[in-house]
């Protein structure tokens, strides 16, 4: 018990990282991915094309390689040359990824509402706008959820990666330890810390499930 009291310090700091990490990446991923989601059904072809184009490549690469070539890679880019410090890399890295994510979450949910909704909105004289704010998103919203409440939690355990950038987050912190005292009661303490991250999400979500659960009713 000593023991685990002694490494808790440590492991608190490096925690602190894990959710900055976390906040940040989901107070700007989410209105990103909105936003991405609605020029991807846009009637302009270029822009859906564009945005098509971006989805696919950050879904069909790992957030491991793109972070390394934000870092390492962006510096030597011939006419670009941007070198970020360690945190805004990992920051822009993680935003674009989960961003295409909840992209296509927001498409497939925007898509899954009746057409006739917004025939009906047209016909109250309502604009696009207007239509999206009032009727599509608040139906959306309680739509994916579900998926949105999977990527969250899937991002906890993503954000263990920024050790490959030597930032003292939570894991690499651990690891840390593990290799000083040659004990490996810190990874067990480590899980435990991410065990009670997903669990206070997963009961955030599970409470805004019912809450929009009510207009089911």
């Amino acid at each position: 018990m000593d023991y685990v009291l002694g490494i808790l310090p440590p492991l608190l700091a490096g925690t602190v990282v894990t959710l900055q990490m976390f906040f940040a990446t989901i107070v700007l991923s989410l209105p990103l991915g909105l936003l991405l989601s609605l020029a991807r059904i846009s009637r302009f072809r270029t822009l859906s094309g564009a945005v098509g184009v971006y989805i696919w490549l950050f879904r069909g690469t790992p957030l491991m390689l793109q972070l390394l070539f934000i870092y390492f890679g962006l510096p030597f880019l011939p006419y670009v040359g941007i070198r970020l410090s360690d945190f805004p890399a990992a920051l822009l890295a993680f935003v674009l990824n989960y961003a295409a994510y909840f992209a296509e979450i927001f498409r497939a949910g925007i898509q899954s509402i009746d057409r006739g909704q917004y025939e009906g909105a047209k016909v109250l004289g309502m604009t696009y706008i207007q239509t999206m704010r009032r009727i599509i998103l608040p139906q959306v919203i309680k739509r994916v959820l579900p998926p949105v409440s999977n990527e969250t939690i899937t991002l906890v355990k993503d954000t263990s990666l920024i050790y490959v950038l030597a930032m003292n987050d939570l894991l690499r912190t651990t690891r840390a330890i593990v290799q000083r005292d040659f004990n490996t009661m810190p990874f067990i303490v480590a899980a435990v810390f991410y065990l009670i991250m997903t669990l206070v999400l997963t009961w955030v979500f599970q409470k805004l499930e019912k809450k929009y659960a009510v207009y089911d009713e």
